[in-house]
Order: C-alpha cells, then structure tokens, then sequence
C-alpha cells in the first residue's frame, strides 16, 4: 500500500504491455503530477536565482569586490552541477519522490537561513549548501515524469515543469529586487524562503507516489558508472547532452552580456529598467508548454529545429542598434531556448533505456557546466571585439546545437 495521501484510481493509470501503469492525460493524478512538477521547477530556480539582484548590495553590505559576490550564485550553480551527478544514483535506492521532497524542503529552509547570516563566509557556505541539496530536483524530476506520465502525454507534463522553473528564475529575480527595494535584503530572502516551502509543501501534497519505480537499495557504484557509461554510448543520448550544454551557454551569454552593452551610451538604461528584462522570461514560461504540446502532436524532433531555430534568429535580431528590436530579439531568443530545452529534456527520458535518473543528470549536467563555461567564455568575446562578437559565438554554438539534434534524429530513428 503507498503511503501517500493520493490512492491512485484505475481510471487515472494505463497500462502497457510491459506492466508499465502510466499517468494519463485528463486524469486527475496527472493534473496533480502536472501542477506538483510545475511547483518544483518554480521553487528550485527561484531560490537558486533570488540573489543576482542583490550581488551589488552584498558587496556593498560585506565589502566585498564585485567578483566576490558573484560567488554567492556560482558557488550554488556549481555545486549543483555536481550534485545532479550524485542525485541519480542516490534516488535509485531513496526514491524519486522522496528525494524530491527532501531537496526542496531543505532549499527553502537554507535561503531562510541566509536571511541570518552574520558574515560573508558562511552566507557562502549556506549558498554552497543549497546548491547541493537542490541537486535532487532538476535530474530526479525528469526521470520521475518519464518513468510515470504516459509518453503520450509527457511533452505536455515536461513543457509545464520546464515552464516552472523559466517563472521561478523570473521570480526569484524579480520578487528579491522589488523585496529589497522596499525593505532589505534579509526580509527579502526570507520572504522567498517562505515562498519556497510553501511551493515544496504544495508539491509533498500534489505528486501521486512513484509506481513504476523499482528501488535499488545499497550503493553499488560499479551499477551507477555503467548506467552512465551506457547512456554516454547510446547512440543518440550524447547529441541531445551537447545541445543542453550548447544551447544554455548560448542563452546564458546573451544574458550576462546584454546588461553591460545596454547601460552604455546611447542606451543608458537604469538598473530597474534592466531588471525588467528578466519578465521575458513570461515568454519561456508559454513557449515551453506549447513546445510540448506541439511535440506530442507534431513531433518532437521538428519541434527542437524549430525551437534552436528561434533562438538563433532571436541571437542575431540583438545585432541592430534599435532599441525595440534588441528587445525584441532577447524575446525571441528566450522563447526559442525554452521551447528547445523542454522538447530535449523530454527526448532524454523517451529515448533512455532503464535509469532514467542517470540519463537526466547527464542531461543536466551539460546543462549547467554549458551555463558556467560558455557564459563565461562569451565574456572573453564582449572584451576582445565587443556584442558583435558575442552573438557570433551564440550563433555559432546553435549551429553546432542544430546540427547535433538533426544527427540524434537520424540515429533515433534508425536505432526505433
């Protein structure tokens, strides 16, 4: 018997030849599944996000240059690189939802943590800290949507969950500048620290229990390396991993950038102006769920041409002097990414033969060490030769991304 709340009504599940017992679409259980994984992606980038407005404040609070405040966000994006890793295999013996729960719980509780901190070092600790718990979310989500939701309908579930985090990243920049603003910086992180556990509360309350899980209990590290090494060897899985890592460097760098050209003349833009921006991200939250609709309709594949497509022309559209169409193009780009990002997240949990989790963290491992490299690498392209020459490097690591997705098409299909 699960000892969940929800009991699963047989209406509400299929089942495949396999045994398998699937979420249906238009059922309760995978409306509840559905809005649970939404409220997770929301509550993991919020917190992880909710202290970029504040790098100036922490620098001046701390006296601190503004390199090292940076680290209050690059230590926790770091250590969740390493901990998706991790996740996989720990989720193999805790279970999904389990593990989930944890991570999102303890997030919360760190960012209000923070709130108290009484000096820099161990604000940074605390940072590190939730990073590595929130490492139990990203990988563990996708494996436990592919592992559960019918995969008629997981476009749509992944596009929704995907859609959480691009309102959580908004959020949690967002909210933390206007809290800061009109209080400090401590009420501020406090406030989304509530706002966190209550979003991992509602989760707790909403996922149906995992039934088509299989726990694995010990550690058999041997077991975990060739489950990754099996996926590394599949022959489409590496392409949809480098288009994680190349499409996010390439979103990334438009964004760490894109502030510095336009608070320059003849811009001049203030620093609420360029907050603003982050409100586009409203556009990846409606890209990725109609991304994913399309690709259960449509196909997958030709729903990810089109999505790095987009954030190619939304790339090159930032070349302009015009004001509008620079915006303009930072709109696109950012549907673009949110729409391939759903689509190739699914892909990996469709296209993975057993351990699903270990198939998504490479996913997400890609996903962020693309974040921390390429973003940083585009700042050596803004020094040298300025915006021109870091949309050439976003525009030269889409086609790389395009080119890997028509290959993983190919050997999809040819492997089916």
């Amino acid at each position: 018997m699960p000892t969940s709340a929800h009991v699963l009504k047989t209406s509400e599940i299929s089942a495949t030849p396999g045994q398998k017992h699937y979420l249906t679409r238009g059922t309760g259980a995978y409306r509840r599944a559905s809005l649970a994984l939404f409220l997770s992606g929301f509550s993991t980038f919020s917190l992880l996000y909710c202290v970029q407005p504040l790098l100036p404040i922490f620098s001046q609070e701390f006296s601190v240059s503004p390199a090292e405040s940076s680290l209050s966000l690059s230590l926790s994006t770091g250590f969740l690189a390493l901990a998706i890793v991790c996740a996989a295999a720990v989720s193999e013996g805790l279970g999904r939802r389990s593990l989930m729960s944890i991570s999102l719980v303890g997030a919360a509780l760190l960012t209000i943590a923070t709130a108290f901190a009484p000096n820099w070092h161990l604000l940074l600790v605390i940072r590190a800290l939730q990073g590595l718990v929130l490492g139990g979310v990203p990988a563990v989500a996708m494996a436990y949507l592919a592992e559960e939701i019918d995969p008629r309908g997981l476009g749509t579930t992944m596009g929704l969950y995907v859609a959480g985090t691009a309102f959580g990243g908004m959020s949690g920049r967002v909210l933390t500048g206007i809290f800061a603003e009109y209080f400090s910086w401590r009420p501020a992180l406090f406030l989304i620290g509530a706002i966190g556990l209550a979003a991992a509360i509602g989760f707790i309350a909403l996922l149906p229990p995992s039934r088509n899980f299989v726990r694995r209990p010990g550690f058999d590290p041997r077991f975990h390396l060739n489950a990754w090494r099996g996926h590394l060897s599949s022959p489409a899985l590496p392409f949809l991993f480098a288009i994680a890592f190349l499409a996010m460097g390439s979103f990334v760098t438009i964004y760490n950038y894109a502030g510095f050209r336009l608070v320059a003349p003849p811009y001049g833009l203030n620093q609420t102006e360029l907050g603003l921006i982050f409100t586009v991200y409203l556009f990846g939250i409606g890209a990725s769920s109609i991304g994913g609709l399309l690709g259960d309709r449509i196909g997958h594949f030709s729903v990810l041409l089109f999505g790095l497509a987009l954030t190619a022309a939304g790339s090159a559209l930032t070349l302009f002097a015009s004001l509008p169409v620079i915006i303009l193009g930072i709109i696109v780009l950012t549907t673009g990414f949110f729409m391939s990002h759903s689509i190739a997240s699914g892909l990996v949990g469709r296209l993975a033969h057993g351990t699903k989790g270990h198939a998504s963290s490479l996913y997400m491992l890609a996903y962020y060490v693309g974040s921390s490299l390429m973003g940083s690498a585009g700042g050596w392209f803004f020094a040298v030769e300025g915006w021109t020459a870091v949309v050439i490097f976003t525009l030269a690591m889409l086609a790389l991304a395009f080119v890997s997705a028509c290959l993983a098409k190919h050997l999809a299909r040819r492997t089916a």
